[in-house]
């Protein structure tokens, strides 16, 4: 796309057209990206209290409204029906596949949940001197089922998914510092190192995308991530619920800055 294109209501259009359908990793740097579930309503509220017994894998950036697929709080326009590239559908807890629109899904008592996401802050690794090889137009991390205990709430209950990222062994305390900043992206890190003490297996990715090798003069370093709300939802197993698909984000119009400083949660 031609830089013109980048700003987050031209990726959504983008999106809405039918014209892209890849991972959002790196696409409009500087702006929160956001993890998307939808809900009967019958189970929001429970679902809002596991969110936020989880902030670290959670971090809610915004609730809507029974049957609305707007949240005019984190972009002019966004109708969640259309605006992200790729989604997936929930029957009974199982997925029942990825699909590119989900308005003839939508019903009434739908209720969407936009959560933070780690995509948000690697401008600023980055921008602050941490390698990244999984940063770059149509790359992600890597993301992996823990043996780390959510808090339960209602009928909601999983482990942790967690995000991880290769970085330079030099420069692991930065990339910490430069995350604790980013409450409503996640935050610091949840773990550093070996992959097994926290029941991580790298041969098993999420959806087997993402960089998974760790290599000589690097170390594994693993942040909680949003596809947690997806585990929370095969458990409390609704007839119907949809999430973006993994990688394929909500980009919002909320710069990242800002809601570092707003400590959004």
């Amino acid at each position: 796309m031609a830089a013109a294109a980048e700003t987050p209501a031209a990726l959504r259009a983008a999106f809405r057209a039918g014209g892209r359908a890849a991972p959002t990793g790196a696409l409009a740097p500087g702006y929160m990206q956001a993890n998307l579930a939808v809900v009967p309503a019958a189970l929001a509220d429970a679902f809002e209290a596991f969110l936020r017994a989880n902030p670290a894998a959670c971090p809610l950036l915004a609730r809507g409204r029974p049957g609305d697929p707007r949240l005019p709080a984190l972009g002019a326009g966004i109708d969640l029906r259309h605006d992200l590239p790729l989604y997936r559908v929930y029957r009974h807890g199982r997925p029942a596949g990825d699909v590119a629109d989900i308005a003839a899904l939508w019903r009434d008592d739908l209720v969407a949940f936009a959560v933070g996401c780690s995509l948000s802050f690697e401008a600023d690794l980055v921008a602050g001197g941490v390698e990244l090889r999984c940063h770059g137009p149509g790359v992600t991390c890597s993301a992996f089922d823990s043996a780390l205990p959510a808090v339960a709430a209602g009928p909601f209950r999983c482990n942790l998914v967690v995000s991880m990222r290769a970085v330079r062994a030099d420069e692991v305390d930065r990339a910490v510092a430069i995350t604790r900043a980013h409450p409503q992206a996640h935050g610091a890190p949840v773990h550093v190192g070996e992959a097994a003490a926290i029941g991580v297996d790298l041969a098993r990715p999420i959806d087997g995308i993402g960089l998974t090798d760790i290599r000589d003069g690097e170390v594994a370093v693993f942040w909680a991530c949003g596809v947690t709300m997806a585990r929370a939802l095969a458990a409390a197993a609704p007839a119907l619920a949809i999430t973006h698909a993994p990688g394929h984000m909500l980009i919002t119009d909320l710069p990242v800055r800002v809601a570092a400083a707003a400590g959004l949660r």
